[in-house]
């Protein structure tokens, strides 16, 4: 997982009070990941979640799309400094998933196929902040973009908004993910420009 595969080039654009410092609007969806893309078929892919005392719930494909969906559209800001305005994604809320179980922990970290991680507060991907989304501009979501399910956290950077997901795990105390273990921010809040450690 030492590869970061680039596929774009960005335009720089009009910014105003939607782009946080250091950004530049582009209109393309760039793709970016860690390694490989896994292709997982749907009949196979499942989504476990995990308490901190070791209880799990696991869903398969069938389960997924019988949860309540949303419609999401947000904003989203990746650490390489691009922005991509109103991106439009159909998916399950995280608080759907927690629904009925005793949040033990403070964190989560979420965990994906092909091994990818990152961690977050329990806060921030409760209320209504992030989403299990399958859909994006009202398509099946592509396999480079994290299809066939990923994580949308748009009020954080993007990385934060783990590809491929497959489980998530309530943590108490605070598990750094891929990227954080390499120098990343444990946060990464675009407006406050956290990129990196020490940020």
């Amino acid at each position: 997982m030492a590869v970061i595969s680039r596929g774009f080039h960005g335009r720089r654009g009009p910014g105003g009070d939607r782009l946080p410092p250091g950004q530049y609007v582009t209109e393309d969806f760039p793709v970016l990941s860690a390694g490989p893309t896994p292709h997982i078929p749907l009949d196979r892919w499942s989504f476990t979640l995990t308490t901190a005392a070791g209880e799990k719930r696991t869903w398969d494909w069938d389960a997924l799309m019988s949860l309540p969906s949303e419609t999401p559209q947000a904003d989203i800001h990746c650490v390489t400094r691009w922005s991509k305005y109103d991106t439009r994604w159909r998916g399950v809320p995280v608080d759907a998933f927690l629904e009925g179980v005793d949040p033990d922990g403070t964190y989560v970290l979420v965990t994906s196929y092909g091994g990818y991680s990152t961690d977050l507060p329990l806060a921030d991907v409760t209320g209504g902040r992030a989403w299990i989304v399958h859909e994006y501009d009202g398509a099946p979501l592509p396999p480079e973009h994290g299809g066939p399910a990923r994580m949308l956290v748009p009020h954080l950077y993007f990385w934060k908004s783990a590809k491929w997901v497959n489980g998530m795990r309530l943590t108490r105390t605070d598990e750094p993910g891929f990227w954080e273990q390499l120098g990343y921010h444990a946060y990464g809040d675009p407006w406050r420009e956290q990129r990196v450690q020490g940020d």
